[in-house]
């Protein structure tokens, strides 16, 4: 009897020390599955950055727990960012946020924007974006404008202060795959989810995306004036630029300069030299020539995309924006703060007064369309139901999302 009493407790105790030793191997699991999601990544500086730049500024929505993970979470499946980037100088502040905003409010997954700004105005973009800290939506990086040292002059000085520094992203934010980048003058009317998703169209081939600079060949201007080669019939607008940055850093380009390609580091500052005197909308104008020579590289996506005010004040000529509305508006011109364009200053007015608040948003089409009903003097004006058709159910579908998703 005591013989048999000895082999239950030995039993017993060899199935209590195999319970523990599962149990601690899963723990080990658990930790290290939820290990390292807490960390804000750091930017990618470029190789001509005199001390590596200025890092990651806190951005919003950074709520991570002490130590960077939660020691019994199942590990979960990150959910991908967005990247936006934009380029702002001179008095280009409230534009940029206005912009931003516009982002934000109808986006579903969360932002990460790259804010390349001169120095002056970094105090004012930290406070305005941390003031936004409780939507928890978006992040953000604040980098200085920065240009390689040896030609830095030369590229400041190009079309206007700071333009040409969207040539060098891919240089710059070398840990970022995919990019959108956006002119100041951008309103999204639709989420950005939706012309990020282009990227999954893109081919084998293609690594960046843009919008024809004009639909009809007679108002043109590449077709008519350019003195350089441009893509396509009229050219294409780079103020809404959607890009696969890795693809863009491996590919080797043909071009008019040599035999051999080059790749995106070491064609610009040739392009340059080649045709500075021949160029008149500056990094634009080198980015044509360049989809020139390598046409099968370039997606082009529809005018709706970049709707500018070429395409209504000599008429209507964007059929996609007639028939589904505009998703994205670009104020290009200055029309957002004169009075040439007052179908364009509505919509940006509409948006810039507009709070982050639920009713607010709700509320914002009725006197928008009352204000858009005060242009029907001006070409575009008469078409100013294609300014809020597609706003109006970007509305609609951010109130029949669930919260989770806001």
């Amino acid at each position: 009897m005591r013989r048999y009493l000895r082999v239950v407790v030995l039993c017993v105790a060899c199935g209590l020390c195999s319970l523990l030793y599962a149990f601690s191997q899963l723990a080990v699991s658990l930790e290290e599955g939820a290990g390292g999601g807490g960390g804000k990544p750091q930017a990618a500086v470029a190789s001509w950055l005199a001390g590596g730049g200025r890092g990651a500024v806190r951005g919003a929505g950074t709520a991570a727990r002490p130590g960077g993970s939660d020691r019994y979470s199942l590990k979960i499946q990150p959910v991908e960012k967005m990247h936006l980037a934009v380029v702002a100088c001179g008095e280009r502040l409230e534009e940029t946020m206005t912009m931003l905003k516009s982002a934000i409010i109808f986006s579903i997954k969360p932002l990460q924007f790259h804010i390349f700004a001169e120095d002056q105005l970094h105090h004012s973009f930290k406070g305005r974006l941390d003031s936004w800290s409780f939507l928890q939506t978006f992040n953000y990086t604040l980098y200085p404008i920065t240009f390689p040292s040896e030609n830095a002059a030369e590229w400041k000085k190009l079309f206007k202060p700071c333009a040409s520094q969207r040539l060098f992203l891919p240089l710059i934010l070398k840990e970022v795959d995919s990019l959108l980048y956006v002119d100041t003058d951008i309103l999204f009317l639709r989420p950005v989810d939706d012309i990020w998703s282009l990227l999954k169209k893109f081919n084998s081939t293609q690594i960046a995306a843009m919008a024809p600079e004009h639909e009809e060949p007679r108002i043109g201007w590449y077709n008519r004036f350019a003195r350089h080669p441009y893509y396509g019939k009229t050219g294409v607008n780079s103020g809404v630029m959607l890009m696969n940055m890795t693809r863009m850093r491996r590919k080797y380009f043909k071009n008019d300069m040599t035999t051999v390609r080059l790749q995106w580091g070491d064609i610009l500052m040739p392009l340059l030299k080649k045709y500075k005197l021949n160029i008149t909308w500056g990094d634009q104008d080198l980015l044509n020539i360049m989809f020139f020579h390598n046409p099968e590289s370039l997606f082009v996506f529809p005018c709706q995309w970049n709707y500018r005010p070429d395409h209504c004040i000599y008429g209507s000529n964007c059929q996609e924006a007639e028939e589904e509305g505009i998703f994205i508006l670009h104020g290009n011109r200055g029309v957002y703060h004169d009075d040439k364009q007052p179908a364009f200053r509505a919509v940006y007015e509409a948006l810039r007064n507009c709070s982050f608040e639920d009713d607010n948003i709700r509320s914002l089409l009725k006197p928008l369309e009352l204000e858009l009903q005060k242009t029907v003097h001006t070409y575009c004006g008469k078409i100013y139901k294609i300014f809020i058709k597609q706003l109006a159910k970007s509305v609609r579908d951010r109130y029949a999302r669930s919260p989770k998703e806001k």
